[in-house]
């Protein structure tokens, strides 16, 4: 990744030898480094254009992905041989075999706002278009945040019947151990031509191929109808029928309930490998109602695991205007997205979202051989567990005076402006992955000058070592500097 002209490289450079000599390679010196980053002014910000695997864009006003972020992309998790999420994805994609379905795991991550949001039926005042949610390049070119940008493009080339597609995909978001700046999605769709079918029947030759899928013994709880006008409604308008929508809904559940016993059966057989004495307990899953703008009827499932229903997956039958606008009108079919880090942690025993960004051979040596032989998978035994530094920070949204951290000549964040994912990704640019949690714990409005003061609590600890206390209070400090130089508030 590269920002700018030469000159702006040659400069950032210079400045990062600069900051490394003074500062050193600790997890406190990074974070001043990037302290120091945000007084310098943040001059990637102001570059005209990014280049990221070779190619050029163009910045604006919209740029809004920090430097850590970018140069995840190309770590390709979801293809590095033996690790968690790409052995999950290797036994997802083992329940849906060729020549059916096709897989894709190297389309590009950078799309158009048309592919991420415009060709899936977002809505133009969907949250998740807002800078707050979403990394931009520019207004018209982001990060994707969903494998489903690319779903147009292969209904129209039509290449098979069905595909699958895995690949990295960037939100901004909460600090906690569930919850990661990038993270990895295998999406799946299926689809049917009436025009191709035996006899123009669309409804027998999806329930002939139901036929033909695999059963299972797993509990399934499913109360609600197959489509419901104000909850879960049919496309009637887009010419579904009743009977073709059960139709598809009836063979997508089959699928998924077999992906997930699959996932399912080898974790508690990686359960029972690691503890003998380990209970099975019968395993069950249910679908619920959902929304979800790209397919109508929707659905999750959940799945009832150590105790809890535990949301696995969302899915539906395609919408129609999607086939339609991608030249396909006469098909029809279903569609699900699944988190991999989410089933990877449920399948592996894995704690903490971070641990999949290590390259720790204590971490990755634990699944050696696993992706030539599935059979070999087992839980994740953790290696250490140091312990954690907790701090509190509260500031003062709106004008400031003078601040404990230090003045600054930035335009002050009002109250209507301020996200809290803008903390989170400060947090994230100042100290890493050496943050292991983030969270509001007050919050109120003065009532005599009606600004409004936010108190977080960062739980600060290492993957890898134990933290000291000064190296800990020398990034809280980083932290209180880079609230006060991109937001303008004031340090209470």
């Amino acid at each position: 990744m590269t920002v700018g002209s030469r000159t702006l490289a040659a400069g950032l450079r210079l400045r990062a030898g600069r900051l490394s000599s003074r500062f050193g390679s600790s997890p406190s010196a990074q974070c001043w480094r990037a302290v120091a980053y945000y007084s310098l002014g943040n001059p990637a910000s102001a570059a005209s254009s990014v280049t990221v695997n070779g190619k050029t864009y163009p910045t604006d006003s919209w740029f809004n992905t920090p430097p850590k972020v970018l140069a995840s992309i190309g770590r390709k998790l979801h293809l590095q041989n033996d690790h968690p999420v790409s052995i999950t994805r290797q036994i997802i994609e083992s329940m849906f075999p060729g020549p059916t379905f096709k897989a894709y795991n190297e389309f590009d991550p950078i799309v158009s706002t048309t592919e991420n949001f415009d060709a899936l039926g977002f809505p133009p005042d969907h949250p998740g278009r807002s800078k707050s949610d979403t990394y931009y390049i520019n207004k018209d070119t982001l990060l994707r945040t969903h494998t489903s940008a690319h779903e147009a493009q292969l209904f129209r080339a039509a290449a098979s019947d069905g595909y699958l597609i895995s690949g990295d995909v960037y939100r901004r978001d909460e600090i906690d151990r569930s919850h990661y700046p990038v993270f990895h999605q295998l999406e799946g769709s299926r689809v049917w031509d009436r025009n191709a079918v035996p006899n123009g029947d669309v409804v027998a030759a999806i329930y002939a191929d139901l036929a033909r899928l695999p059963s299972h013994d797993v509990a399934v709880e499913d109360p609600n109808p197959p489509h419901h006008a104000e909850r879960n409604p049919l496309q009637a308008e887009q010419g579904h029928t009743a009977a073709e929508s059960e139709a598809v809904a009836a063979h997508l559940k089959r699928s998924l309930e077999l992906m997930v016993v699959e996932i399912f059966l080898r974790a508690k057989a990686a359960a029972a490998k690691q503890d003998p004495n380990y209970v099975d307990e019968p395993l069950r899953v249910r679908w619920v109602e959902a929304y979800f703008p790209f397919t109508s009827p929707s659905w999750e499932l959940e799945v009832y695991y150590a105790g809890d229903w535990l949301e696995v997956l969302g899915c539906g039958v395609t919408q129609q205007k999607i086939l339609v606008d991608a030249g396909v009108p006469s098909k029809i079919g279903w569609a699900f997205g699944i988190g991999l880090e989410r089933i990877a942690m449920l399948l592996f025993q894995i704690p903490d979202i971070r641990l999949f960004w290590s390259q720790d051979q204590r971490f990755l040596g634990q699944f050696a051989g696993v992706s030539e032989n599935l059979d070999l998978l087992k839980r994740f035994v953790p290696f250490s567990k140091y312990p954690a530094s907790k701090r509190d920070i509260s500031f003062w949204l709106g004008r400031s005076t003078v601040s404990a951290a230090g003045g600054n000549d930035r335009a002050p964040v009002s109250v209507g402006d301020f996200h809290e994912n803008d903390v989170m990704e400060i947090v994230r640019d100042v100290c890493g992955d050496t943050v292991e949690e983030v969270k509001l714990f007050d919050a109120f409005t003065h009532p005599k000058t009606g600004r409004r003061s936010m108190s977080y609590r960062i739980n600060y600890r290492s993957l890898e070592r134990t933290l000291t206390a000064k190296e800990t209070n020398e990034m809280h400090r980083g932290v209180e500097r880079a609230l006060v130089e991109k937001l303008g508030v004031e340090i209470r």
